[in-house]
């Protein structure tokens, strides 16, 4: 597997046409993909999986993500400088 080729397909699925959540996206790829382990990866994948009116929830905190996994890394990715 070619690393620079999955995450060009991972930069791809990050774009969801709300900026705001663009940015959060961007922001972990940028700050945390790099070092990451293959399981922080995988649970990344699974929120890219989840719908955007519901990440949007999460994100600004109107609704807790019922996820552990997913709730630890959004609340990681909140705390990423911008």
């Amino acid at each position: 597997m070619d690393p620079a080729a999955d995450l060009r397909r991972i930069r791809w699925r990050c774009r969801r046409g709300m900026r705001e959540l663009d940015q959060l996206f961007e922001r972990w790829l940028v700050h945390a993909y790099p070092a990451a382990t293959d399981a922080q990866r995988g649970v990344f994948l699974r929120l890219l999986d989840c719908e955007d009116d519901r990440l949007w929830r999460w994100f600004m905190g109107y609704e807790a993500c019922p996820d552990v996994e997913l709730a630890d890394l959004i609340a990681r990715i909140r705390a990423l400088p911008a």
